[in-house]
């Protein structure tokens, strides 16, 4: 199960991860977050990454020129 999903809020001198985050979805990104990893962890979808399933993921990764996960 991906550890992303823990990724919000964090924040390092060096690398500023929800700053990141932020910036990226004001610049008009998407974020998705694996429902199964969110409920794993006892973590709620929010408004900057909604949980998403395997129907989300496919038809981003058949629409999109590009995809990044981790």
């Amino acid at each position: 199960m991906g550890e992303a999903v823990e990724c919000e809020g964090l924040t390092h001198e060096k690398y500023d991860v929800d700053e990141q985050l932020k910036a990226f979805v004001e610049a008009g990104g998407v974020l998705l977050a694996c429902g199964t990893c969110l409920k794993s962890r006892k973590l709620e979808d929010d408004t900057s990454c909604p949980i998403s399933t395997m129907f989300d993921c496919v038809n981003m990764v058949v629409w999109a020129d590009k995809t990044v996960t981790f």
